[in-house]
């Protein structure tokens, strides 16, 4: 329970990579807000079980990480954010020429400068209480690119600039700032397109995902979400607090390609 005692706000976490960031912080110890743009009883009540299930406290904060006003209310709601996950994130593919405009401009705005504003509101918040990390799940494609992913890929680059400058602002403080870079991470979503996809080839499950799914990932093994919340964890660690303004690549060895 190294982390007991600390408020971690997760955002995008009702589902996938950040909830499964939050239940690992929540084993760590840590206080969790979870975040997304919905407000349903089910959402509210994945709080309490995670509350329950962890021995912590844990509340769910409805906010549209696409609007800046609503970026910045999450933290101020939240009170408390010693540990800020910047995790929300969408995708659309397709040929630069024909992508299109409310697309590229709604995956920069969660995908990238949602992640601005949460780390804009929640600094003071970490200076005042003398202590801090903020971990930005990046991507892969923060390292690299693909083809017709001109607007995820751009803004996860991004995300790894503002994950640097913000190390380097707080670098004489207790503070600390890091991206995570995942490549493929099986997820209820990644999951279910699992079946379609075999379908498509004519394939077993094993060989589609080796074959077509991870064809990009040495390892031909996805990562899961748990590892994405330890290596959380270890960040926002005593042992990682030299660790800022890097990346660590959770890929399966894709990058080193």
């Amino acid at each position: 329970m190294a982390l007991k005692g600390k408020t971690a706000v997760v955002t995008g976490s009702n589902s996938g990579i950040g909830l499964g960031v939050a239940r690992e912080l929540a084993r760590a110890g840590a206080d969790i807000v979870l975040n997304s743009f919905t407000d349903r009883e089910e959402d509210h009540a994945l709080a309490r079980q995670v509350a329950e299930e962890f021995g912590i406290t844990a509340r769910y904060i409805k906010a549209d990480m696409s609007k800046s006003a609503e970026c910045r209310a999450l933290i101020e709601q939240a009170g408390v954010c010693d540990i800020l996950v910047n995790n929300a994130g969408i995708q659309h593919v397709a040929p630069i020429e024909e992508f299109p405009v409310e697309k590229w401009d709604a995956i920069v705005a969660i995908n990238m400068s949602s992640t601005f504003h949460t780390t804009a509101a929640a600094l003071p918040m970490m200076r005042k209480a003398g202590w801090g990390r903020v971990v930005n799940i990046a991507s892969a494609h923060g390292l690299t690119a693909s083809p017709f992913k001109s607007a995820y890929v751009a803004a996860k680059h991004g995300v790894v600039g503002l994950s640097k400058v913000t190390a380097l602002e707080t670098a004489e403080e207790p503070i600390t700032c890091n991206a995570i870079c995942p490549g493929y991470v099986l997820t209820p979503l990644v999951e279910a397109q699992i079946p379609d996809t075999m379908e498509k080839y004519g394939m077993g499950r094993e060989e589609v995902i080796k074959k077509v799914m991870l064809e990009r990932q040495p390892s031909r093994e996805f990562a899961t979400v748990e590892q994405l919340g330890g290596t959380t964890v270890f960040l926002c660690s005593d042992a990682a607090a030299q660790i800022t303004g890097t990346t660590i690549s959770v890929d399966g060895g894709w990058t080193a390609l």
